[in-house]
């Protein structure tokens, strides 16, 4: 099809193209991508959840007489991916929905389209930090501390919808817990990524061999009451049977046998579900056939996936053996593992980050939340913070932000969407196996637990102050609490966008500095 804008135009339009991948060439699919995704990343406010219903009505309900990229099917496959792996949520999504319809090549356009606009202003925003003085002005102490505090809001709500999902069971409401409860009580770069791996190894352990002894156990134990029982109910008949009328007998036994013969099989209990059953269950909800023209097939997913690790453990050892190690290798190496070890999105990687970036003295913690508060309320993934916190952490050796920012943009969205173009052509195959399902259910219940105690620890450093560099807890200020509070009913109950609702933070901090703000701080 020759090419032209009008031309790449009547080609979304046309309902025989609807779920099919595009193959023309290459020029074409760019136009057609860009055409379809150029406003994400200026548009696409509120974080993962508000992404995956932006994504969904754009590529399977294809509003505007567009046509469907992908089916309703293959849409929640991807979304299956995209919550398996490490990584930003929304942008592997959108990632792997465009490599599907498009390719890999279009697919990396895409993530840039996505990605950049957010990306861009969280580096000029590092310029803009990098210098100010030690001491703000007296309203944007109000200002940031409002929108700290109804980040907090929405971050706990972000934590109750991931905890509701994530929690199917027994097992995996002890791991959210267990997630929350350890990831309060000690604080180390190894810390995070070891819990996580702790959880799967905990559910592997559970759904394929605790659980299945434990169900056989109390299955003997049913069985041996119910012969128990059996046998007692025989010794009475035997008993009974002597002074019962002949012609009553046979009605009488009859009664018996009915009402008290036990089930040969008792009914299932509720723990004994595992990851086993659902993922049979899956397999057998799977089409037969989805058209993934662009995926990678095993062999190449496979090296893929190999080399990733291979440069992962690369990285590593590295830092190890240069002593000092610089700055930008420390830097690079703390991105490329957060990047790989984090499930669950933005709210895990909070925390992270801050160990990651605050702990080694790299960024000031009033740095850290000014850049956070300021995060929620710019469009696309929150994993831009990055890009922020790689700027300002450079400085201290000497090396330009620029050079920061763009180590901790591909630090941080590299792995991920490696892993996601590796992933992919072996998904099909993947997705089946018991114990591969059991490792992912424990790592996002774990995961989904640390998101708990990402609220905690910002509500314990959300209050800013001139006396406090590195924040005071929100309950110091009963307003902050109100804020939080107001935040968080307001995006769970009245279902406020939680952009429009941040915003609602900041001008209650603002509020707060024009009451009582300049007589609390002395300014």
């Amino acid at each position: 099809m020759p090419f032209s804008f009008h031309s790449v135009y009547e080609h979304q339009r046309d309902e025989t193209n609807a779920c099919k991948p595009n193959t023309q060439h290459l020029l074409f699919r760019l136009a057609d991508v860009f055409m379809r995704t150029w406003d994400l990343g200026f548009t696409s406010f509120g974080g993962p959840p508000v992404h995956f219903q932006i994504l969904h009505q754009r590529f399977v309900e294809s509003k505007g007489g567009y046509a469907a990229w992908v089916s309703d099917q293959t849409y929640h496959e991807v979304f299956a991916v995209s919550q398996a792996l490490p990584g930003p949520a929304s942008t592997k999504m959108l990632f792997n929905l465009v490599m599907y319809h498009a390719g890999l090549v279009c697919a990396i356009f895409a993530f840039f389209l996505w990605s950049l606009p957010g990306a861009l202003g969280m580096f000029l925003l590092s310029i803009g930090v990098g210098k100010i003085g030690e001491v703000l002005p007296g309203p944007v102490y109000g200002l940031l501390s409002g929108l700290n505090a109804s980040t907090v809001g929405i971050i706990a709500l972000a934590a109750v919808q991931l905890g509701t999902k994530a929690i199917t069971d027994p097992l995996s409401r002890i791991l959210v817990i267990f997630g929350a409860c350890a990831g309060l009580c000690y604080t180390a770069l190894w810390y995070f990524p070891a819990l996580v791996g702790i959880g799967g190894v905990i559910a592997v352990i559970w759904d394929l061999y605790l659980s299945r002894a434990i169900n056989k156990l109390l299955a003997k134990q049913r069985q041996k009451r119910t012969n128990l029982q059996r046998a007692a109910e025989e010794n009475l008949e035997d008993t009974t049977t002597s002074s019962i009328p002949l012609q009553n007998m046979t009605a009488s036994e009859s009664s018996q046998r009915r009402t008290a013969t036990p089930s040969t099989q008792d009914p299932p209990s509720k723990t004994s579900v595992t990851n086993t059953e659902t993922a049979n269950e899956i397999t057998l909800q799977t089409p037969d056939h989805q058209d993934h023209t662009y995926t990678f097939s095993l062999y190449p997913s496979l090296a893929i996936i190999i080399i990733f690790f291979a440069s992962f453990a690369l990285f590593l050892p590295l830092r190890g053996v240069i002593s000092p190690p610089p700055v930008v290798l420390n830097l690079f190496t703390n991105m490329y593992l957060a990047g790989t070890i984090i499930f669950g999105g933005g709210p895990v990687v909070i925390p992270l980050l801050r160990e990651y970036t605050v702990q080694p003295g790299w960024v000031s913690s009033r740095d850290f939340l000014i850049g956070l508060a300021i995060i929620q309320a710019f469009p696309g993934p929150n994993f831009n913070f990055a890009v922020y916190l790689g700027a300002l952490g450079v400085k201290s050796a000497g090396v330009t932000g620029f050079v920061g920012a763009m180590l901790g943009f591909f630090g941080i969205f590299v792995p991920g969407l490696t892993l996601s173009v590796g992933v992919a052509g072996i998904w099909q195959k993947l997705r089946t196996k018991a114990a591969v399902a059991s490792v992912l259910r424990g790592i996002n219940a774990t995961a989904v637990g640390l998101v708990f105690t990402a609220v905690y620890r910002l509500w314990e450093i959300g209050y800013l102050t001139p006396d406090a560099g590195r924040g005071k807890s929100l309950a110091n200020d009963p307003w902050w609490v109100v804020v939080a509070a107001v935040t968080y009913s307001g995006s769970a109950w009245f279902r406020i966008p939680p952009a429009l609702a941040v915003l609602m933070g900041a001008v209650l901090g603002l509020c707060w500095y024009g009451v009582a703000g300049q007589r609390i701080l002395g300014l």
